[in-house]
């Protein structure tokens, strides 16, 4: 194995040896990678292996496999340290085998030997020694300076004879060989790898890559020795310099290098070396033929490459290229990279900096093809390999050069790099071809082979193949260096790094902005030669104020935007095209107003030629009136004849006339009776057919029926009789023999003659049936059904005729009157044929008359059209006289406006392009402060004064028609709305709370196309509408966008523009066809690449957005006039806009069309006269619009203060999200909670008072809402926020102050003057000491330090008031005193802040209410319970459920616990639900990651159009860390979120255990009493057991999730035992209590007998007998009913503290004070950010980190040699032994210290990459945390790192000492050992031993001294004395001798010295001792040591339930 450095040619060695070895041997080369699995090698491995006997294999024949494994430490290190491929070889060399993973059989593999080669420098930097001891190791340094010497000597030399170069040249040889290496060796000392700069590695590879391209020179380029430095300058600034990333970097290598060459090439001419341009490139001589060659000068250069650009240009798509400076440098080193052999390229620079062109450009002048891989939908590594082998054939089998161009965004998968590392290392990709395939190309070349003369075996052709690749293969990466994905990548593919020349892309510079703007505007037409230079220097000052814009924007709002050479190029395209479009705009309307001035004066000159057209038409009328007169009298004659046969036809008419009306009035007479006798007719005929044969002969067979029956068929009988012969006999018989045959009967009655029906059968039936009040339908169908159907017939055939017979009469006098009207008409009709000829005569003679007339009337109309014509000529010219002037300024204004135009049009080019992505702020310092000022002083360009951008982009009509489709109508919306409309990049629209998207939806309406990525399809939808010219949308997208669209994105067209690629489609590119991109993420972090293609627009909310659009809610609720009268204002202003520039264009219009004359157009000066009277009138109604605006404005402006702070709170609330990410609140559920606020507030007529209240009912609406959200521990978090943002609004308190409290930083420290206060409080008071309005409070603090102990020491400081004259403070001020002296108080501090500014209700409690939030759900709302332990939410809807009916008996509640497999299950109850109108809930959403994406489409979809009972439930955990978190922000936002938590405090707990139960349970049991007493105190002990959880491991070693549930069963428990039992069991029930019910949960035996005594105290028989003290000051209730348990607890419970639980009040002083740091370190979090802090400056992490690293280096102690100490003492005794362990625990730990410092070092110098391990311990030591790898070898600790490596040190020094003789210490320093537990072991084994006693009965016991360590010389004689423990919970009394209660304030006591010995079990005092844990750190739990009994005078309980224990370290 050899080991060695990047670049020192290990590879190349290892390659020249095995290719020189015999035939008998065959080599396998295996580069290993990141990727690298052992499944991977092992396909690798057993490639050349064939099969031999039984499992036997080996290389083919009797040779010998060499497997020559590169980078061997390259594979991923798992978890566990292991490397997969590692493990896989070492099984091989040590067993000879490995395992067939098919078949699981063994393969034994022969014959094989490994040669590896690494780099200690990357990847796991060392192997496993097991590996590593099966290798013989050789290190491989980097060649000594002789060997370099010697190297390049014998290069340059052999190059510079065979070329014949002139002898000056080859004299210079050996100078510019040391140069190179003294230069080399600078590099690497000045130029450090960091983790930006991980790039930085120079080896052997840049030395020779110098010397590659010394070597290129001819000897035509090599006159002389200056013409070699200037070549050796150059190809040391392309090996180097190209690789630096800043200016910074840039410039000191140019010094460096300057300084060497004055050092080497003695007596240099400067001027040679700092002559420009320093290129030398293979085409500078623009010929054919290659020669590598000097520029002479820039121009040469622009005019070779742009002729060449523009030959690329004619064959291929159009790349539009601006060769400045830096891109022509480029061109020139990417051709350099290009024609070197293995020409492999990275190209680094943001994108959209020209990469990709340039290199086509470069390839283009190489001779290269280039090619690109196409992404498909569903592209993967398969197809990648594909592609690499086609390029494989054409490079090495058809001989063509071609450059394989990767960038970025083709890298989908990691894993691609695997293959492109392979062929940077070696050229060869293991597996890239079948055998078929390598056969293939093997017969294609063997011909080539032999023609040179090589035997043309296969293995030769194949590296001939190889060989071939190599060289006509050339790969371009094009990365980016944002974010660490490239430093990543190279840490884990280092040939990308190593193997490539780097060529850097810096920003680009003023000059290249400048010019190739300059050469965009170059062609653009209307712009003065003079503007040109400014406008381009106005863009590159845009370009990069918005750089440094960006800078700030992400340091105060983390939010990231990019400015990118693309985006300065989209600028430059916009501005001309709208440019053009403005330009086309304004001389068109100039031109109408010209052609209508140019109208007007013609009209004036055409009046005088009317009058003399007047006189003549004059005459021509006189002789036409006299013709006319001559007919008239004619035509009289004839008329009267007419008029009297006329008289008398009129009568004859008349007489028809009336006949008609008569007979018409009878008709309907007649058909209106009859229509009464229909009814009776059909009821008929329905009785008939209810009839038929069967149910009559049924009634026949009737022996005798009843008298009703009989009636019926009576009745039929006479009805029937024929010829009204009514029968007498009627009988049943008669009716029998009539009824015959039942058909002809059945036939009888339907065919029966209902209109005669004769007068004496009716009057029969009249009188004698039908007055029976029997005679009835329904009656008789219960006797017989076939009678009751004759009956209904016979009854409505007799109605039938009654009416039929009124009829009759009638319709024989119709007949009548119809002979009459014939008569009459025929009479009538021989008149008019007479008079008929009549009318024809006179028809004849009217004609001719009328002719004569018209010619009349013609000429009388001449005659006025001419008056007329003068008279509108007249009013015409005055009319227009007006206008002119008018019309004659604006073409004034209009010529201005050209002037300004190109200015105008600047910024909003500028504005568009540019301002998208920021918010309000920035924008307007952007426009105002950076780009107006520099128009207006820097460079000349007139703009247009006080320009409104908006306003030229767009205009009020149509900002107004947005706001109605739902753009809210603030500032910023409206300029989001302009730039989305105008850009001509796609939108890409930042929109959290969907206002955007909402507008959007409602502007296109149906013809928007909406899509999501990832969704059926989605790319076919976005080709239709490319194809087809829609508008479509892509909403939800996430960071990154599936690089299929990337074309797209780019709008790449080919083929002229027409098409664009989408994966391998080319889809027609229609020019109507839009793009708009959202996304609902608040913060996306888009690459530099898609921004630079997307105009980013930042549709979040703002402030002030938001204030305006609640502004406009709430008045439309409180006052709807005004707002509808806004409304109908603003409507009608736009209306009148819109009407004005319509009658204006209108008339324009009508004047330029109008041709020759256009004085007859009476239209055009109606219109003219009108549009006068309307624009006075609109003039009118604009002041009168103005003057109502005005008075809104001002009743509207009342309501801001609500709107204000309604925003705020909004803003708050979103900001909870940085406390944890699942807090998501959409501003749709907020505004529903605002019209909700505003509708519950009280009425107050009183305008101001009505105002608070909705500001209260506002405020308190929010925090309800949003408080039943938050976990307990954030709720006071939100309500200090919102309280200080409010009050903060209000003025009311000082931003500095409160900047100071959140802050609170204290710079130094000074020790306490008194005993009350704590070094740390002294130093806070000094620091407050330090603000004007705190001057001297340490003055007086000390000076009466009386006063002030009694406050600082009171158990509630914060509502005792402050001493002296700082009682008056302010309430701020005073919460800073506190924060200073008792952090511990400022929790409850805050709350009372709170309660005082907000009000009492914001502090109370709240109980969780399920039916409220359900109220307030819908389908589309669900409600998201955010879980925690010990609470079931399922159980809380499951009663809420079965009271509203919904269970899952009834089917109707789906109840889903997600998990594997589950979502299916999940997805059919929603959509069976969202049907049927169910309930589902759905638990643990937070399982299926992979499913959130769905489901929240999925609520989606059922919500539209469901059943309005459907309701989803869903339960979540919060994530751990925010990184974790990964629950859609859309299922978050949309739902009613609660956290159902337990409650906090023993008045809550106590509340909410008693709540499980009510006045029936307290009933239930026949001990009534006793039942009562042990259920209270049942309750207590549960809301003990859950309220200890938050003081710790001092109230619980471990934690538990105790839960109501628990209570519940023993309540019944309690109910079974009390009914079974005469007396109260006592002893039963704390078992099943203690270690059934509750101890089912705890797992710690401390916690187990905590509980026991608990329940010892809680429940015995005094709990019933005599009053037990449930707490001091809390004694056992009386027996109460249930109401009358909770008044109780209100009433008598004392104010929350720890000895409600029985702990000292010191307990909470610890988890009081962590928690308020924590409450302050996130509100601070939670405040805008502004500009830069003091802190954020200051040193660099990397310095920072040094500094700690020496430090600890430096003291670091040597690790204990421990042969050395062994020999000292051959007494191995139990004592020996363990200070032999300690030291050896103690070394490991020393050794992992100091090793991985070094490394850490090396990386920090830059001689190592930085590993995740390394990053990870850099970044601890900067936050003084101890590093992972050293606690994992450590003993616990809860030490910060400073802390902890003192620590360490007194450690060392302990053992030092004791490892001195190896004696006993004096006193042992019992915290000092990893395993305290094996020296109390060992003093146990001493004394067993010594006194020959049984070590199994035998324990310790302890003895507490009086005295310190101090005291003591010399060990005791048996057993130890041990120091270092601290008692927590309490304190030991050396007076007394016992433990007494701690002292406020002190948390922990130290211990005096205690003797420790050991004794027989029997032996050991019990009596007064209290058995005292000892644990190494307070985490306690398993921590465990061991237990000591002390002495104590009190009862152990007090103790136990005080948690009292001793502690290794405080």
């Amino acid at each position: 194995m050899l080991v060695g450095n990047a670049g020192v040619g290990k590879t190349v060695f290892v390659g020249d040896i095995l290719a020189s070895l015999s035939e008998d041997y065959v080599v396998s080369r295996i580069p290993f990678n990141y990727y690298t699995t052992s499944a991977a090698l092992q396909r690798i491995l057993e490639k050349p292996l064939e099969k031999k006997a039984g499992r036997n294999y080996g290389p083919g024949g009797n040779k010998k496999l060499v497997y020559f494994i590169d980078d061997m430490n390259m594979p991923k290190v798992d978890p566990y340290g292991t490397v997969q491929p590692h493990t896989l070889i070492r099984q091989h060399i040590d067993y000879g085998h490995w395992y067939d993973k098919q078949k699981v059989t063994l393969k034994e593999i022969h014959n094989c030997q490994y040669i590896a080669c690494m780099n200690p420098m990357v990847g796991s930097f060392s192997i496993n020694p097991r590996l590593q001891r099966h290798f013989t190791v050789f290190a491989f340094n980097f060649p000594s300076l002789d060997a370099l010497n010697t190297i390049y000597s014998q290069i340059l030399r052999f190059h510079f004879q065979q070329q014949a170069f002139g002898p000056s040249v080859l004299r210079s040889g050996p100078t510019l060989i040391q140069a190179t290496i003294a230069f080399y060796q600078m590099m690497t000392r000045s130029f450090l790898p960091t983790a930006i700069k991980f790039h930085y590695l120079f080896n052997l590879r840049d030395l020779s890559n110098i010397f590659q391209g010394i070597l290129f020179a001819s000897p035509e380029c090599l006159k002389g020795p200056s013409d070699l430095i200037r070549l050796w300058l150059h190809e040391s600034s392309r090996v180097y310099g190209d690789k630096l990333i800043d200016t910074k970097d840039c410039d000191l290598f140019q010094k460096k290098l300057l300084e060497t060459a004055y050092k080497y090439f003695e007596g240099v001419d400067s001027r040679v070396l700092l002559q420009q341009p320093l290129i030398y490139c293979h085409f500078a001589n623009g010929g054919e033929d290659p020669c590598y060659m000097p520029v002479k000068d820039w121009e040469v250069l622009k005019t070779i490459l742009t002729e060449t650009l523009d030959n690329y240009n004619e064959l291929n798509a159009t790349m539009p290229l601006v060769l400045f400076e830096d891109a022509m440098q480029h061109v020139c080193r990417i051709s350099r990279i290009l024609r070197t052999p293995q020409g492999y390229a990275l190209l680094v620079g943001v994108g959209g900096s020209g990469k990709q062109s340039l290199s086509r450009l470069a390839a283009y002048i190489c001779g290269l093809e280039v090619f690109q891989i196409t992404l498909t939908e569903g592209f993967g590594i398969q197809d990648l390999q594909v592609d690499l082998a086609n390029l494989y054939i054409r490079a090495g089998a058809k001989n063509m050069p071609t450059v394989f161009l990767l960038t970025d965004a083709q890298v989908l998968d990691e894993s691609f790099l695997v293959l492109i590392n392979d062929l940077l290392a070696s050229g060869e990709i293991p597996d890239l071809f079948s055998d078929e395939d390598v056969d293939k190309i093997i017969s294609g070349i063997c011909n080539e082979v032999r023609g040179l003369g090589i035997v043309d075996s296969r293995e030769n052709c194949w590296k001939f193949f190889l060989a071939r690749v190599r060289l006509q293969l050339k790969i371009i990466l094009c990365f980016s260096p944002v974010g660490h994905t490239l430093r990543v990548r190279a840490r884990k593919f280092p040939a990308i790094v190593n193997c490539t020349a780097i060529d850097w892309f810096h920003a680009w510079p003023q000059e290249a902005l400048v010019s190739v703007s300059r050469r965009f505007i170059e062609e653009t037409k209307g712009i003065e030669p003079l503007d040109k230079d400014s406008i381009s220097l106005f863009m590159a000052h845009v370009h990069t104020s918005v750089n440094e814009m960006s800078t700030r924007y992400y340091q105060n709002e983390r939010r990231h935007n990019y400015a990118t050479p693309k985006s300065f190029l989209e600028q430059i395209s916009l501005f001309k095209n709208l440019l053009k479009k403005k330009q086309n705009e304004v001389s068109q309307k100039k031109e109408h107003l010209v052609n209508g001035i140019q109208k007007l004066e013609t009209t004036a000159s055409q009046v005088g030629d009317l009058k003399a057209r007047l006189a003549s038409q004059e005459a021509e009328l006189h002789l036409r009136n006299h013709d006319a007169e001559g007919l008239i009298t004619k035509i009289g004659l004839q008329t009267e004849k007419v008029s009297r046969e006329k008289a008398i036809a009129d009568a004859e008419e008349r007489k028809v006339t009336a006949i008609q009306t008569e007979v018409s009035q009878k008709q309907r007479e007649c058909e209106a009776d009859l229509l009464k006798a229909e009814p009776a007719l059909v009821a008929a005929t329905a009785a008939l057919n209810t009839l038929n044969r069967v149910n009559l002969t049924e009634l026949k067979a009737f022996p005798n029926p009843p008298n009703a029956v009989t009636n019926v068929t009576a009745a039929v009988m006479v009805l029937l009789a024929p010829r009204g012969r009514v029968p007498k006999d009627r009988s049943w018989k008669a009716a029998k023999v009539f009824m015959g045959k039942v058909d002809d009967f059945l036939q009888a009655l339907i065919n029966y003659d209902k209109e005669h029906i004769p007068e004496n059968c009716l009057k029969v039936v009249n009188e004698q049936y039908l007055k029976d009040p029997e005679f009835n339908p329904n009656l008789i169908r219960t006797k017989s059904f076939a009678a009751a159907g004759l009956c209904a017939w016979v009854i409505n055939i007799i109605k039938f005729y009654e009416v039929y017979c009124d009829v009759e009469p009638k319709r024989q006098a119709l007949a009548q009157a119809n002979l009459e009207l014939a008569a009459a008409t025929e009479k009538l009709e021989a008149i008019r044929k007479k008079l008929g000829d009549l009318d024809r005569n006179l028809s004849r003679l009217t004609a001719s008359f009328e002719k004569a007339t018209a010619k009349k009337v013609r000429c009388q109309e001449e005659v006025n059209q001419t008056n007329k014509t003068i008279e509108l000529a007249n009013r015409l010219v005055k009319e227009l006289e007006a206008k002119k002037i008018r019309w004659g300024q604006s073409i004034k204004s209009f010529e201005a406006q050209e002037k300004t135009l190109c200015g105008d049009v600047l910024l909003m080019a500028a504005f568009v392009s540019y301002v998208g992505s920021f918010t309000k702020q920035y924008r307007q310092e952007l426009v105002d402060c950076k780009w107006v000022p520099f128009l207006q002083r820097k460079v000349s360009i007139p703009i247009t004064e006080g320009l409104d951008l908006i306003a030229m982009l767009t205009d009020d009509a149509t900002i107004a028609t947005w706001n109605n489709e739902g753009l809210p109508n603030d500032r910023m919306s409206t300029e989001n709305a302009t730039i989305l409309t105008h850009c001509e990049r796609w939108p890409l629209m930042i929109d959290p709370q969907q206002q955007g998207i909402k507008w959007i939806k409602n502007k296109y309406g149906t013809d928007l196309k909406v899509t999501h990525l990832g969704q059926k399809g989605f790319l076919h939808a976005i080709e239709t509408a490319l194809v087809f010219g829609e508008v479509i949308l892509i909403e939800n997208l996430e960071e990154t966008i599936d690089p299929v669209l990337d074309p797209l994105l780019g709008r790449n067209t080919i083929k002229r523009g027409k098409y664009i690629r989408i994966g391998d489609k080319e889809c027609e590119f229609n020019k109507n066809f839009r793009l708009i991109l959202h996304t609902k993420l608040a913060n996306p972090h888009y690459k530099p690449e898609l921004q630079a293609q997307t105009t980013l627009l930042n549709f979040t909310v703002t402030e002030d957005g938001l204030e305006a659009q609640l502004l406009a809610e709430v008045v439309s609720i409180e006052r709807p006039d005004l707002e509808k009268l806004k409304l109908v204002l603003t409507k009608h202003q736009n209306d009148f806009k819109i009407e004005l520039k319509y009658l204006e264009d209108d008339l324009l219009l009508r004047l330029s069309a109008a041709e020759g004359s256009f004085l007859d157009d009476t239209k055009l000066v109606e219109s003219l006269e009108m549009t006068k009277a309307t624009v006075a009138e609109i003039e009118h109604k604009v002041i009168e619009a103005k003057e109502n605006e005005r008075k809104i404005n001002e009743a509207r402006e009342c309501y801001r203060p609500v709107a204000a702070r309604a925003s705020l709170l909004y803003f708050v609330i979103n900001d909870l999200r940085k406390i944890n990410p699942i807090y998501q609140f959409s501003l749709k559920s907020f505004n529903m909670l605002f019209h909700k606020a505003i509708a519950q507030a009280d009425k107050v007529e009183d305008m101001q008072g009505r105002i608070s209240v909705l500001m209260e009912s506002i405020t308190y609406a929010v925090f309800l809402y949003t408080s039943q959200a938050l976990f307990e521990k954030d709720k006071l978090t939100f309500l200090s926020q919102m309280a200080f943002q409010i009050l903060l609004r209000k003025k009311e308190i000082d931003p500095l102050e409160l900047d100071f409290l959140l802050r609170f930083t204290v710079e130094h420290r000074y020790l306490s003057p008194v005993d009350f206060l704590t070094t740390q409080s002294w130093s806070a008071i000094k620091a407050v000491a330090l603000m004007e309005e705190f001057r001297g409070i340490d003055r007086d603090v000390e000076g009466s330090a009386k006063q002030w102990r009694k406050w600082v020491e009171s158990e509630c400081p914060e509502k005792e008031k402050l001493p002296q004259e700082w009682k008056k403070k302010s309430l701020i001020q005073k919460l800073i005193i506190l924060r200073a002296m008792r952090p511990d108080r400022m929790t409850y501090a805050l709350r009372n802040f709170v309660e005082e500014k907000l009000g009492t209700k914001y502090v109370e409690r709240t109980r969780l209410d399920l039916v409220k939030a359900f109220e307030e759900s819908s389908p589309a709302t669900p409600v998201f319970f955010i879980l925690s332990p010990g609470v079931d939410a399922l159980k809380d809807i499951e009663i809420l459920g079965k009271r509203l009916g919904f269970t899952i008996d009834s089917g109707k509640f789906h109840n889903v616990s997600l998990g594997q497999g589950q979502e299916t299950v999940a997805e059919m109850a929603l959509e069976k639900a969202s049907k049927g109108g169910h309930w589902v809930i759905l638990q643990n959403v937070h399982l299926v990651a992979k499913w959130l994406g769905t489901l929240e489409k999925l609520l989606e979809r059922f919500s539209q159009g469901s059943h309005r009972d459907y309701r989803v439930f869903m339960s979540a955990e919060s994530a751990p860390t925010p990184n974790e978190h990964i629950i859609p922000q859309g299922l978050l936002e949309n739902s009613i979120k609660i956290t159902n938590e337990p409650p906090t405090g023993m008045l809550a707990n106590l509340h909410a255990a008693l709540y499980n139960f009510d006045q029936d349970t307290l009933e239930v049991c026949s001990k009534e009493q006793e039942f009562k007493s042990i259920l209270f105190s049942l309750c207590y002990f549960h809301a003990c057991v859950a309220g200890r959880l938050r003081f710790g491991p001092q109230g619980w070693s471990r934690s538990y999730p105790f839960n109501p549930g628990d209570l519940t069963i023993c309540a019944n428990v309690l109910y079974n035992y009390l009914e079974a039992n005469p007396n109260v069991p006592w002893e039963d029930l704390r078992y099943l209590f203690g270690e059934i019910m509750y101890g089912g949960h705890i797992t710690d035996d401390w916690d187990r007998k905590l509980c026991r005594v608990y329940l010892e105290e809680f429940m015995n028989p005094s709990l019933i007998e005599d009053e037990l003290m449930l707490a001091p000051g809390f004694a056992a209730p009386p027996n109460l009913d249930y109401s009358g348990y909770h008044q109780y607890i209100e009433d008598m419970l004392p104010p929350e503290s720890p000895a409600l639980y029985g702990l000292h009040p010191n307990a909470e002083i610890e988890f009081l004070t962590v928690m308020s740091s924590t409450l302050f370190r996130t509100l601070l979090e939670m405040q805008p950010r502004n500009a830069l802090s003091s802190e954020e400056l200051g040193q660099s992490t990397e310095d920072k980190v040094k500094n700690i690293l020496d430090d600890i280096l430096e003291k670091l102690p040597e690790e204990f040699n421990m042969a050395e100490i062994m020999q000292k003492n051959s007494n191995r005794s139990p004592y020996v032994l363990v200070c032999f362990q300690e030291c050896e625990r103690m070394n490991i730990l020393l050794r992992e210290m100091r090793a991985s410092l070094q490394q850490l070092d090396l990386g920090l110098k830059g001689e190592l990459t930085l590993s995740p391990d390394v990053e990870a311990q850099q970044s601890a030591l900067s936050y003084d945390i101890v590093p992972d790898t050293w606690s994992k070898l450590a003993y616990p600790s809860t030490y910060g790192l400073a802390q902890w490596f003192n620590d360490l040190l007194l450690r060392c020094r302990e053992l030092d000492t004791w490892t001195q003789d190896l004696a006993l210490p004096a006193v042992v320093w019992l915290s000092g050992f990893f395993n305290p537990q094996s020296f109390l072991t060992a003093i146990m084994q001493t004394m067993a031993r010594k006194n020959a006693w049984p070590l199994d009965k035998m324990c310790l016991t302890v003895d507490v001294t009086k005295k310190t360590k101090e005291d003591y010389g010399h060990p005791p004689r048996e057993g130890a004395y041990l120091h270092g423990l601290l008692m927590e919970g309490a304190r030991w009394d050396t007076e007394s001798g016992t433990i007494v209660e701690a002292r406020l304030k002190e948390l922990t006591s130290v211990m005096p010295v205690i003797f420790a010995k050991a004794i027989p079990i029997d032996r050991q005092e019990t009596e007064h001792t209290y058995e005292c844990p000892v644990y190494k750190t307070k985490m306690r739990g398993p921590n465990y040591v061991w237990t000591f009994r002390l002495k104590s005078k009190e009862k152990t309980a007090k103790w136990v339930l005080a948690g009292v224990a001793l502690l290794l370290e405080a």
